[in-house]
């Protein structure tokens, strides 16, 4: 019952666009307009009563709303606050997808909306003098002969990671009673959140010249696995606290 619902409200709402643009010139029909508050129900957010702004979408039910507002509810929630289905046991965060689909027909829907919003995202970063990364939309940016877009940079020289949200860390090392200052390194890194504690790993053993079996990166001395990405460790164990999230690791001595 919980899946069919949103389905119903897709429905819906793609029957109301295609009534906007219900006109065919070949049969030299009129323009059947839609006043926007008839299309509110589908795209506006039920936590905040605004459009959707970075519309972002339960995966387990497929009700969407804004990034910001169902982020916030989540931290004292796990359900969906529109069908009270259950996102995840334990990190709802992880069962949400931005849905720029959505996104894309509320700022065509809404005169003013989305230069509004950028108006006030280019403020935000002004008043407190920080630098907007801000990746290339389809219309801005040309595709090559290999299909890919490109803009004044060369993307064959391009970092994969370029445009992904980053975070900060701060190793440390793990101390101990026989700690004899070896090995001995505090480092702040900022990569990106698809960073895998593997990499982290490789970073360091690098750093200190030893090999990957006698590095183990941890927090709050429970040993990380490879395969965990730094956006899993941060919304699992650092959601709300301030940066750096702070790792420790340890280095295993070689036997003689």
């Amino acid at each position: 019952m919980a899946t069919q619902e949103p389905m119903a409200i897709a429905m819906r709402l793609r029957n109301q666009l295609q009534a906007v643009y219900k006109m065919d010139p070949l049969r030299n029909e009129e323009e059947v307009k839609v006043k926007i508050k008839d299309l509110n129900e589908h795209i506006v957010c039920y936590l905040c009563a605004g459009y959707f702004i970075d519309a972002t979408t339960i995966t387990e039910c497929l009700h969407t709303f804004c990034k910001s507002c169902i982020v916030k509810y989540l931290q004292t929630s796990k359900y969906c606050p529109m069908c009270n289905i259950k996102i995840h046991e334990t990190q709802p965060l992880l069962n949400l997808k931005l849905d720029r689909v959505m996104q894309d027909i509320v700022y065509k829907l809404v005169p003013g909306l989305q230069e509004n919003e950028d108006n006030r995202i280019r403020e935000f970063y002004q008043s407190r003098g920080l630098d907007r990364i801000v990746q290339p939309t389809a219309e801005e940016s040309v595709a090559d002969c290999t299909g890919l877009p490109y803009t004044t940079f060369d993307h064959s020289k391009a970092h994969y990671y370029r445009y992904d949200e980053h975070i900060s860390l701060c190793l440390e090392k793990q101390s101990s009673s026989k700690d004899k200052n070896k090995h001995i390194l505090q480092k702040y890194v900022r990569c990106s959140i698809r960073a895998e504690v593997r990499h982290l790993r490789r970073v360091l053993c690098h750093r200190l010249n030893v090999v990957p079996p006698h590095v183990q990166l941890l927090f709050n001395n429970e040993s990380l696995p490879d395969h965990m990405t730094m956006k899993q460790l941060y919304l699992s164990r650092w959601y709300g606290k301030p940066a750096p999230l702070i790792l420790y690791y340890s280095v295993r001595e070689k036997r003689r």
